[in-house]
């Protein structure tokens, strides 16, 4: 592919249902490689951001890969139909959308009035069919009414959007946990309350010293970002589920001996994990996986929850799928799952703490994995210096590098370090 900085490169593109390219798909086993490294975004608006990533991401591979005898090292991108809101700071990415306000280092504002052209689209690829809702939502965030009654038309609108019926949806957690509702439990509440809740996540200390209800917009835009966020965590699971699993299982038919390592971002990290549910029966092709900045539960792959909890997560047990380590990278300079994530996530009405990685409500990315025995921590240092253990759950703490970003998200999506390249194949036992 032309622009890739790594080769050989194969795309792998899914729709929404998980229905792979076929010719895409059979391409993989014409690779000539003994290993496959396998890249899924997250919030991405377009086949073209996502190809962008997977070069620059994996430009430091070939320097770092070590002298494994006979290893022939392909690459492979997974495109599925995700967005990315043009205010969410990229560090350094090149060809980034321009947004108004925003800093060499990559920050954007957050909370601008009213949605970006950019914006609009990805809403639409998100949500088919609701181009009026979407058109009236930009409407109500760029005049910014300051009646209640604008809140609740604005709450009712986000909704309608995600109010799809959940079709093979699994959440992080089993039902006794987190039920698998077609909604967002946050959207359950009074849109002023969840509008102001946000509002003050996002570090706007405007409402105590007085300040009136258009700076509640604020807080609804990030109402309509979660919202977004919650239908592409359902897309990513079913798209790991339905189609990346099957598709390992397909190449472990055709291509017995190649070995495959997992990798993904944010929400591609989920649809990664997801794909180790469906895997065939008797496929252990997969050697690795690595999760950077995983936006899903930290419980997910724990076959049982710490009391008061019950149950266990929708992955419990799913790394011994893998002949080899599950990595789980994570960082607290990610505000986007270290404060947002935990909000959006809780039960209506649940009165714990939205704050700190060891609550109910935790994500992968900020504090690793939880709750499965014998998962060690170890700093990135350690990580690369030989102490990565060769199979089991393993955190890895990235905040020396994942740490620049601005609001709303954080070091999010700063992932894109020479360092995170050498913890992938290093998990690949390549490095």
């Amino acid at each position: 592919m032309s622009g890739m900085s790594v080769r050989p490169y194969q795309e792998i593109t899914f729709d929404a249902d998980g229905d792979v390219d076929a010719a895409q798909r059979d391409a993989l086993a014409r690779l000539d490689v003994t290993d496959l490294v396998v890249f899924a975004h997250g919030w991405n608006s377009s086949r073209s951001v996502a190809t962008r990533l997977y070069s620059r991401f994996f430009a430091p591979f070939p320097g770092a890969l070590g002298r494994a005898p006979g290893a022939r090292v392909g690459y492979a991108g997974v495109v599925w139909p995700a967005m990315r809101f043009a205010d969410e700071p990229v560090p350094d990415f090149p060809g980034r959308a321009a947004v108004a306000g925003a800093d060499p280092g990559g920050a954007a504002p957050a909370g601008a009035a009213g949605l970006d052209g950019e914006t609009r689209r990805g809403l639409l690829v998100v949500f088919p069919g609701h181009g009026a809702a979407v058109e009236r939502l930009a409407v109500l965030l760029a005049e910014q009414p300051e009646d209640r009654a604008a809140f609740e038309e604005f709450g009712l609108l986000v909704r309608r959007l995600v109010e799809a019926p959940p079709s093979g949806f699994a959440a992080d957690l089993e039902a006794t946990a987190e039920p698998a509702t077609s909604a967002p439990a946050f959207l359950d509440e009074d849109t002023l309350t969840v509008c102001a809740r946000f509002t003050e996540a996002l570090g706007d200390r405007s409402l105590s010293a007085g300040g009136g209800p258009r700076r509640l917009w604020k807080g609804a835009r990030e109402v309509l970002r979660q919202a977004a966020y919650w239908a592409m965590k359902r897309r990513s699971g079913v798209v790991g589920e339905r189609g990346l699993g099957p598709v390992l299982g397909h190449l472990a038919r055709s291509s017995p001996g190649v070995r495959v390592h997992l990798a993904g971002h944010s929400q591609g990290a989920r649809l990664v994990a997801f794909a180790l549910r469906g895997l065939p029966e008797g496929v252990g092709n997969v050697k690795s996986v690595t999760l950077l900045q995983g936006a899903f539960s930290h419980y997910a792959f724990a076959t049982r929850l710490p009391r008061p909890l019950r149950g266990g997560g929708a992955l419990g047990g799913l790394h011994r799928r893998v002949d080899g380590p599950v990595v789980a990278c994570h960082s607290h300079h990610d505000t986007a799952l270290g404060v947002i994530y935990p909000l959006a996530s809780r039960l209506a009405g649940d009165a714990t703490s939205a704050a700190g990685p060891g609550r109910r409500w935790g994500a992968v990315g900020y504090g690793g994995i939880q709750a499965v025995d014998g998962t060690p921590a170890l700093t990135l240092d350690a990580a690369l210096s030989g102490a990565l253990p060769r199979s089991g759950c393993v955190n890895v703490d990235a905040s020396p590098v994942v740490r620049r970003g601005g609001p709303p998200a954080g070091a999010h999506s700063d992932i894109c370090h020479p360092e995170l390249a050498r913890v992938v194949l290093t998990a690949a036992g390549l490095a």
